[in-house]
């Protein structure tokens, strides 16, 4: 199981563990450097990068990290809560490369901007589509679009 103390105790705000896995709540301006300090800690294996859409509640949306230490053989989770309105947070492509393409998905799939990315287009959803079909208050049974005009 991985200490508590992993990151400096100003870049979380908190912390919890479930079936001994860690999961730290970062700030979000922050998440580059606790990212950075994990990779200096052998956390050399970037995961995953996904969303959680809790609306109505604000801050709507929860970005979720999953970091893995194959030389500790340790994994962690971290989490940053962002806005509704204008959701946004730094991309971890500068850390890690491999954040690229979960990143383009969550963007597509939630409406999430991660600023600095190097190509934040769609990934899952045709160029046209309107809105992000993960989201909570997406309509149920989508858009209705004429695809023969696109």
């Amino acid at each position: 199981m991985l200490p508590e103390n992993l990151l400096d105790p100003s870049l979380v705000l908190s912390t919890s563990t479930a079936l001994d896995e860690l999961t730290l709540e970062i700030v979000p301006e922050k998440i580059l450097e606790a990212l950075r300090a994990l990779k200096a800690q052998k956390f050399e294996r970037f995961v995953s990068v996904t969303a959680v859409d809790r609306y109505p509640m604000e801050p709507r949306f929860e970005v979720v990290y999953h970091m893995q230490s194959v030389a500790r053989n340790l994994r962690v989770r971290l989490k940053c809560r962002v806005s509704g309105d204008n959701p946004k947070i730094a991309s971890a492509t500068a850390v890690y490369a491999a954040a690229n393409w979960y990143e383009r998905e969550t963007f597509d799939l939630f409406g999430i901007d991660f600023e600095g990315h190097p190509n934040l287009t769609r990934i899952m959803m045709p160029d046209f589509w309107q809105g992000h079909p993960l989201r909570r208050d997406y309509p149920v049974h989508g858009h209705k679009y004429d695809y023969k005009s696109e």
